[in-house]
């Protein structure tokens, strides 16, 4: 471990993650003098002595001091806060009661998903002090009157995307005006989805006088602008992870047809060219359904990852695909191209009228557009989650910057692990030959590659070429023809409306409303009446007067044969009377010479 002064002269700690420093032998969490209870819940939670960020992070923190922490994911970031702000207000209501009565932190993340992890592990290390300390998610997918509820019992720790925090306060639902502990967790990824003024609007509230954490994998030049406007002499905690080498990451280009992806992926599956777990990154919703469904022909299984799902089915899907019970992942990373990462103005318009045309700086951040505001930024795919444990990372469509495709890549070869990364980039001279799979952002896809190669090159990374040999893999085309016309767009309607109804029948939270209110999950029933005529209830029953006499007494009906047209009418020599005005019939004409029109009242014959 090293204390030197940065650039600004503030103090920054650095710890090389391999070195015996990092968690020295008489560190533990007994050494911070941490409130009973709050060890008791560590214990419990698992914890068995600090990480190497924890150990630094949280001295710092009980001094009052602000921390301003770089590691990787999964290095224990979130204890590292947690804990502080815990025992801060366990021993401010011990000492103070009386000034316990108001929100004291808020914790900003990027993403529902961390806004839920956050709150489990706020939960999980306050388990055996619960009536003391009180902390609620915003984020979470329920009614307003719901979260203004728990609002209005003033909680102690409110966890929140900028996006959902700003709503409230605007609102006066949210009141931040005593808080003592502010946070930004994923504080780059905070920036990156477009997060700035809502960020604004909230530091604007917030005292200066409150203790800031900024948490982040990564500091850029954006974290310094934020730390300027948060911090106050804020010390800086690095980990230093040890170079991982090169060849832990294979970047691999196939350059083919539109309608050769499905050939492909079906190829690379089928035959088991790679091994582990897989995410597909496709380009929107539409499309992950598309590929899943196609895939199914094939008896290739995988699950789906988008925006449309509920926030808790999406965090079952991603555990149940880290706990390995799924080794493919279709995620549908539309949010990057809509509130995502941050993309240039005129990307945005044009993506939102259905024609993308890139843009020639690609990466400069510009305010989102109604289009970006439509779509909920609390959900991220490339960024955000933390996948474990992923061998490969396919890009079905190339991501819209080189940005986004950095952040998609980074889900494979971490901790030293190895992994690959395969890209499908569609020529100019292929795009739009095959309509049925055609995507229209595949029109900038050399344009996209080029730059993805030379930002790859600045880090010293190679992206090879990888040809497939087509003339034999050319025996599968006309099965992947048959499953390509096989996945219509009514079928993928179909399946995006049946897999969210499966979803809401199957969610805890609905089941008892649905015992309660069973109309309302008759209303998801797939025979419900169609169309827009009007339904005339008494038509349902018949009457009693309406029934044959045998039927009111209940004996069996033996009504007989009942033709469905009239006994023709003959004449006298055995011929069938005829119609009309040829002649013959009733009110008809006679024929011959001299005939006229006979009057049947007076032909009228009694019988």
């Amino acid at each position: 471990m090293k204390r030197k002064l940065d650039e600004n002269d503030a103090p920054t700690i650095e710890v090389a993650a391999g070195s015996s420093s990092q968690t020295p032998s008489t560190t533990t969490f007994e050494t911070y003098k941490l409130d009973p209870r709050l060890l008791q819940s560590i214990s419990k939670a698992g914890y068995s002595e600090p990480t190497a960020i924890q150990a630094q992070a949280i001295s710092l923190a009980l001094q009052g001091k602000d921390v301003l922490a770089q590691s990787k994911t999964g290095s224990g970031k979130t204890a590292a806060y947690v804990i502080p702000i815990l025992q801060s207000i366990l021993h401010r209501k011990s000492t103070h009661p009386a000034k316990s009565s108001s929100i004291s932190t808020l914790v900003l993340v990027p993403t529902r998903e961390l806004a839920d992890q956050v709150q489990k592990v706020f939960l999980a290390l306050s388990a055996q002090c619960s009536k003391d300390v009180r902390s609620i998610n915003l984020a979470q997918r329920v009614s307003d009157a719901v979260l203004n509820a728990l609002l209005s019992d003033t909680p102690d720790i409110v966890v929140a995307t900028p996006g959902r925090a700003n709503q409230f306060l605007s609102a006066g639902k949210l009141s931040i005006d005593q808080v003592s502990h502010f946070v930004i967790d994923e504080a780059d990824l905070v920036l990156s989805y477009g997060y700035e003024d809502d960020i604004k609007a909230i530091a604007a509230t917030i005292p200066r006088s409150a203790q800031a954490f900024l948490m982040s994998a990564t500091l850029t030049s954006d974290i310094d602008a934020l730390k300027q406007t948060l911090t106050r002499d804020p010390v800086t905690v690095k980990i230093q992870t040890e170079e991982e080498p090169t060849e832990t990451m294979t970047q691999y280009v196939v350059k083919c047809a539109e309608d050769e992806k499905f050939l492909l992926v079906f190829v690379i599956f089928k035959l088991r060219l790679v091994r582990g777990k897989t995410i597909i990154f496709v380009d929107d919703v539409d499309r992950s359904y598309r590929l899943k469904l196609y895939l199914e022909q094939f008896g290739i299984k995988s699950c789906i990852l988008n925006s449309e799902l509920p926030v808790n089915s999406r965090l079952h899907v991603v555990q149940e695909f880290n706990k390995g019970l799924y080794n493919i992942l279709i995620a549908a990373d539309d949010q990057e191209v809509l509130g995502g990462v941050h993309k240039p103005q005129k990307r945005i318009v044009e993506v939102a009228n259905g024609e993308a045309e890139l843009s020639s700086d690609e990466d400069e951040p510009q305010k989102p557009t109604k289009a970006a505001k439509t779509t909920s930024r609390d959900y991220g795919v490339s960024r955000g989650i933390d996948f474990q444990n992923v061998s490969c990372v396919l890009n079905f469509d190339l991501p819209h910057t080189s940005k986004s495709y950095t952040h998609r890549i980074g889900r494979t070869a971490r901790a030293g692990k190895a992994g690959m990364a395969l890209s499908f980039v569609i020529p100019a001279e292929h795009y739009k030959k095959h309509k049925p799979t055609s995507i229209s952002s595949a029109k900038h896809d050399e344009k996209v590659l080029a730059k993805i190669l030379t930002k790859q090159a600045k880090l010293d990374r190679e992206v090879k070429d990888y040809k497939f040999d087509m003339a034999q893999v050319d025996a599968f085309r006309y099965r992947v023809n048959d499953a390509i016309r096989a996945v219509t767009r009514l079928a993928i309607r179909e399946a995006r409306a049946r897999e969210i109804k499966d979803e809401l029948v199957k969610s805890d939270k609905l089941r008892k409303h649905f015992e309660e209110n069973p109309d309302d999950l008759r209303h998801l029933r797939h025979d419900n009446e169609s169309g827009k005529t009007r339904v005339q209830g008494h038509l349902k029953h018949v009457p009693d007067y309406l029934l044959p006499a045998a039927a009111r007494q209940g004996k069996p009906l033996n009504v007989g044969f009942v033709g469905l047209h009239k006994k023709p009418r003959t004449d006298g020599k055995g011929g069938k009377a005829r119609r009309g005005g040829s002649g013959g019939g009733r009110g008809g004409f006679k024929k011959g010479v001299g005939a006229r029109r006979v009057d049947p009242l007076k032909s009228f014959k009694r019988r």
